[in-house]
């Protein structure tokens, strides 16, 4: 049956919404397989409508296989965009190594320029009022205090806050920190907020 493998990979992508699966080269290569089938087939019987018109209909319900597989192919891949989106906002433009073997080659290409594109977009905000621009990753929740307890997780090194103070962030370290400082390393594993 036509468009069943399409229909497979979908609910893949349906099983995981939140976290983003190892992209399936195998499967989108045979899907793409079957539809190269489906059009040298319809080339062939169109050629042939001429004399047949019965196998007009035939034509037609493999035009529309072709047209569903190239549906949920696109959207397969949208799914998996706007999921790589939502990993810039999460972990900042450095991917952490499990999460960016998921990832396709050309998935990455794509979301290192939407990483420069949104850094670029963010420098250029507030240059107007003297600001050198605005991180808008920084709180993706609104804080609910100024300043945060955290447990420093790995070994990170020198950290300079806005203030001008350098702290250094060595394992199992407590700091208080501003809120909008420590942001960023939380989602990247290297701080744990303290409750």
């Amino acid at each position: 049956m036509f468009a069943e493998k399409v229909i497979e990979l979908l609910k893949e992508t349906e099983r995981n919404p939140e976290t983003i699966d190892q992209f399936n080269d195998e499967k989108i290569r045979q899907i793409l397989e079957e539809m190269q089938l489906l059009f040298k087939m319809n080339m062939n019987d169109a050629n042939a409508t001429m004399d047949n018109k019965a196998l007009w209909t035939t034509v037609q319900v493999r035009h529309s296989a072709l047209e569903r597989n190239k549906r949920c192919l696109l959207a397969y891949l949208y799914n998996r965009m706007n999921k790589i989106k939502t990993l810039r906002w999460e972990f900042g433009s450095v991917l952490p190594l499990d999460v960016r073997e998921l990832l396709a080659d050309e998935e990455y290409d794509w979301f290192t320029k939407y990483s420069s594109n949104l850094a670029t977009y963010m420098r250029s905000l507030g240059q107007d009022t003297g600001y050198n621009g605005i991180d808008l990753t920084e709180n993706l929740k609104p804080p609910k205090s100024l300043y945060i307890e955290v447990l420093c997780v790995l070994d990170y090194g020198k950290l300079e806050l806005e203030d001008g103070d350098v702290i250094m962030l060595k394992k199992n370290s407590r700091h208080f920190l501003p809120t909008t400082e420590c942001q960023t390393l939380i989602r990247q594993g290297i701080l744990k907020q303290i409750t």
